[in-house]
């Protein structure tokens, strides 16, 4: 018999997002590879713009594997698509020089830069925040489709796992600087001088995550 008091209603468990739509993902997938290709025409860098991408080919031939087999929903396919926008930008200028302060300029004749007090191109830390805050909601996702579990764990693990992506990936551009030498490996690196920009660049993804989570759990709530 259960002890539950008998005029308290049972929360029903969160349920898994709505399913994709191919039509959405055809969408999306030919938006993207109409912005790869106009940007990978005529990049800054070629080399730097061909190592920024591999990992985004990899990314993308996942996702092309597994959509049946593991579907996320249409608002995560959004977030992941927006992110690799973002992150398309960065690869054709390289992070460093991403003219966004000229672009913010040209429209409001003032500079982004002096209104935050930023000393330095932070488009790379912006697209740090990003895949945290971007990724949050797929890797979660993700994360209920294999497991079947709510509660929780659902929060946690792909929480950590995006911190642990966000680690793996300064490792990646660190092994790439001393792979490909000073003007390849620091263009990919990106770090503009600064001896703590890996640590910056980390602690910014992990902020965009936590900051996606609770939103989402504010939004449950109300």
């Amino acid at each position: 018999m259960s002890s539950q008091p008998r005029n308290q209603v049972a929360e029903p468990p969160e349920p898994l997002r709505a399913p994709h739509t191919p039509r959405f993902i055809a969408l999306l997938a030919a938006l993207f590879g109409l912005e790869f290709v106009v940007l990978g025409i005529a990049p800054r860098y070629r080399q730097d713009w061909a190592l920024e991408n591999v990992i985004v080919v990899a990314a993308i031939v996942v996702l092309a594997r597994y959509w049946r087999r593991l579907p996320l929903s249409n608002a995560s396919y959004a977030l992941i698509f927006l992110f690799l926008s973002l992150h398309e930008i960065g690869s054709h200028y390289t992070y460093s020089e991403v003219p966004y302060d000229d672009w913010f300029r040209s429209l409001s004749g003032r500079s982004l830069n002096s209104l935050l007090g930023w000393e330095r191109n932070n488009y790379d830390r912006v697209i740090h925040f990003s895949s945290g805050l971007l990724l949050a909601l797929p890797a979660r996702e993700l994360t209920r489709r294999l497991t079947g579990q709510v509660g929780f764990w659902t929060w946690l693990v792909p929480l950590s796992l995006l911190f642990a992506a966000a680690g793996l990936y300064e490792l990646i551009e660190w092994a790439a600087s001393l792979i490909f030498g000073q003007d390849l490996g620091m263009a990919y690196l990106g770090t503009q001088g600064d001896i703590w920009d890996a640590h910056k660049d980390m602690a910014l993804a992990h902020l965009g995550a936590v900051l996606a989570f609770l939103v989402v759990v504010r939004l449950r709530r109300r």
